[in-house]
């Protein structure tokens, strides 16, 4: 604050000296027998409200700083400290009023400028507060507080580049600004620039080593740039400088995870929360890690007691219903699904994509849903610039690019088709990311690309630039918004064309993927609307396979797995997740009508199959009729289709890999058709096997069929001898008619990019 110039008198200079020098009881009571003679001395007055004011007592000093105004109503300086002292009390309209009331009388003074704006700042008027500091900074274009601050309220509004140049403007008139440099660089970071950001932490450490959120942030930066070893380093150094930093413990565990020391990062997560046990974000992060380790019990209370803490945390009501669908707990189901769809329609951040397709039976909902996680997670960014246009050459370079390159259903459906590609066309080259391994899937991929590149440990920015510097022509993104998807890989542009397929059977809801693969039957024309994408019709299905399967020779016994010696086995090996409600309602009824039938299902959590037992004898069916068959090697798992007589499928995410298997080893789907792409992958497999019959399209008809299919053993074994008949020549399973189809689309796709053309929707 500042004291008013008034007539020099000895005693108020020496008060004023006393105060300048911090002696201010000698001072107070100077300026207290200054006004004791005279009243009206503003100085006096003003210096008193100041003291005040410096004591934590603004009331008091507004008391001062009004005589001092009713003694000198011109004087700009008292109504400065007066507005000032209003903003310590809140009084925020106020404040400005008196601010005003300086401007008046001196409107060449940057500082009231400055202070005006502060106050439009409190009361979250941003333009008016930009405004008042690029008047302030107007009249004294030095005034590095001003560029600090304007640039700090340019950051809170999220316009991170606007900020980044005013603390530029800091730093070329004070090199040292250290928290110009700390804005800085987490703006930087915000714009997911962050080899730069990480340069200007660097720069703050050399400033000031000593900080412990300077290296929490700077592994934050390193996280992000997947170099988590060297990130863990930076959380362990901020932990050393203060051992109670639990944000230093919870993003640790992110690093630990992420490098597959699951252990450490859930111990990690559990320092965080003793530290501070109401750290709601530490507990939605260690859910998602229990839930990876198939600890849903865990994760669910993990969620749960986030929601209790910060209910509003973004994408919480979709995990918290994804985790209790893991083992078919259904007790929140309604009041989730109803908050998620309600989120998505209001433009909330409720749920992440994936769980979406899973849930709804709505094109529309879904790719809302993708629209809002690439708004926050991966917008597009054109930092790398437009690549270069290519001369066309005699091979097109194919990019596939996976998280899942490893005994997993994406690998096992797409082995044949990297294999079988044309090599005189096309040269084909593997980006793997996400979870190690050296099993046979992995082995076999290794061998069929021409290339395979690990690039689990490279940012998105350093793939994409190896991406273009490998020449690829097209980008197929086999992962989209599936676990360890990596989609800001393709928001840089990683080559002129990018393309989602079968990992992700749903709108990206990105502009910058140019094209999804589909078929007439998973894509209807009126659903092109709620795709991103232009759309790839490939003439007879969607998904490709591998034609050389191999099936165990073993004949499962129904007593190895637990069916009872006689009745009729419904069977579906889908993920419990795919099983809702209504699903699990339609084949209680189902059973229900057909006598001494049983339901096989996939083993998994214990909680699972208690859950599923409990909710059939709501149903009025004996529990024992829910059989739970255990994991297989994947020869015998294809096998035990055998045992079965109909695979039900489940809506609205139909089964994908697992009813090609089950085709594959002789046993018919019924499927139940939705009216988004993954509720229609059934349909489409069906009718490339020759079976539409099995197709339906209302729950009553499916229960129908599968009543009457159990109930004439003649019409089903005349299925089932159709089915086999046809596997070899089906398109379904023919691998290199599938190829081509695929290679004509990318021939196509290619040729309008030559012509200058955007993407169109094509049909092979």
């Amino acid at each position: 604050m500042n004291t008013l110039r008034t007539a020099p008198s000895e005693r108020f200079a020496r008060a004023q000296r006393l105060h300048h020098e911090g002696s201010t009881a000698e001072a107070r009571d100077l300026y207290e027998q200054i006004i004791g003679v005279q009243p009206d001395h503003c100085g006096a007055l003003n210096a008193l409200g100041v003291l005040s004011a410096q004591g934590r007592d603004p009331r008091q000093a507004c008391v001062y700083f009004e005589r001092a105004i009713a003694a000198e109503p011109d004087n700009p300086d008292a109504y400065c400290n007066r507005g000032l002292a209003l903003k310590q009390l809140r009084e925020f309209e106020a404040a400005l009023a008196s601010f005003e009331q300086a401007i008046a009388l001196n409107g060449d003074d940057a500082v009231l400028h400055f202070n005006r704006a502060e106050i439009y700042r409190d009361l979250y008027k941003t333009e008016q507060a930009l405004e008042g500091y690029d008047r302030a900074l107007a009249i004294n274009p030095n005034f590095v507080q001003a560029y600090f601050r304007r640039g700090s309220l340019l950051q809170i509004a999220s316009r991170y580049p606007e900020a980044i140049a005013s603390y530029d403007l800091v730093l070329n008139l004070q090199p040292e600004h250290a928290d110009a440099h700390i804005n800085r660089a987490f703006s930087l970071f915000l714009l997911r620039r962050y080899e730069e950001a990480l340069l200007e932490y660097d720069k703050t450490l050399a400033m000031r080593p000593a900080v412990p959120y300077i290296h929490c942030y700077r592994g934050n930066v390193l996280k992000e740039l997947n170099r988590r070893e060297e990130a863990i380093a930076s959380y362990d150094r901020a932990i050393a400088l203060d051992p109670n930093f639990a944000e230093a413990y919870g993003n640790r565990a992110i690093a630990l995870y992420d490098l597959g020391l699951v252990e450490e990062a859930l111990a990690s997560y559990g320092r965080a929360i003793e530290i501070r046990p109401n750290y709601a974000e530490a507990y939605f992060n260690r859910a998602y890690v229990l839930r990876s380790i198939k600890r849903f019990d865990e994760a669910a209370a993990d969620y749960r007691r986030a929601a209790q803490l910060a209910p509003n945390t973004d994408f919480l009501p979709g995990a918290r219903l994804e985790v209790a669908l893991q083992t078919c707990d259904w007790l929140e189901f309604d009041a989730l699904l109803a908050q998620i769809t309600g989120g998505i329609e209001s433009g909330s951040l409720v749920s992440h994509p994936f769980n979406v397709i899973g849930l709804v039976n709505s094109p529309s909902l879904q790719q809302q849903a993708a629209r809002l996680w690439l708004r926050r997670n991966c917008p597009p960014d054109d930092s790398l610039g437009p690549i270069a246009r290519r001369t066309p050459s005699t091979k097109l370079r194919i990019g596939y690019f996976s998280p899942d390159f490893r005994d997993h259903p994406t690998s096992r459906l797409i082995a044949d088709l990297i294999e079988t590609h044309d090599r005189a066309r096309f040269e084909v080259t593997g980006f793997a990311f996400g979870p190690g391994s050296d099993d046979d899937a992995r082995r076999r991929l290794v061998a069929a690309f021409d290339e395979f590149i690990d690039i689990d440990g490279q940012s998105n920015r350093e793939v994409a630039l190896l991406s273009r510097d490998l020449k690829i022509d097209i980008a197929v993104d086999l992962g989209g918004y599936t676990h360890n998807g990596r989609v800001g890989i393709y928001a840089l542009r990683a080559a002129p064309l990018q393309v989602s397929y079968l990992g992700y059977l749903s709108t990206l809801g990105a502009d910058y993927i140019d094209y999804i693969v589909a078929d007439r039957i998973v894509m209807p024309a009126e659903n092109e609307a709620f795709f991103n994408e232009k759309v790839i019709y490939l003439p007879d299905t969607f998904q490709v396979n591998d034609r050389k399967r191999q099936i165990a020779d073993r004949i499962f016994t129904r007593a190895e797995l637990g069916l009872p010696a006689v009745g009729f086995v419904f069977c579906c090996f889908n993920s419990s997740y795919k099983i809702l409600p209504e699903t699990f309602a339609s084949w209680m009824r189902i059973l229900n009508r057909v006598p001494l039938s049983v339901l096989l299902l996939i083993s998994g959590d214990p909680a699972l199959e208690t859950n599923l037992r409990a909710y059939a004898a709501r149903h009025r069916i004996d529990p024992r009729r829910i059989v739970f068959a255990d994991r297989l090697s994947p020869p015998d798992y294809l096998a035990r289709y055998r045992s079965a007589d109909l695979f039900l499928d489940t809506l609205p995410y139909n089964a994908g890999a697992t009813a090609s298997d089950a085709l594959w080893a002789g046993l018919p789907v019924l499927t139940l058709a939705g009216q988004s792409f993954a509720g229609r992958i059934g349909a489409s497999l069906l009718t490339a096997v020759g079976l539409p019959d099995l197709i339906t399209t209302t729950r009553d008809a499916y229960e129908d069929l599968a009543v009457a299919l159990a109930s004439d053993p003649l019409r089903l074994r005349q299925i089932r001898t159709k089915l086999r008949d046809s596997l070899q020549g089906s398109p379904l399973f023919e691998t290199e008619r599938f190829t081509r189809n695929l290679e004509a689309a990318f021939i196509a796709m290619q040729a309008r990019q030559d012509a200058g053309l955007p993407p169109a929707h094509l049909r092979v």
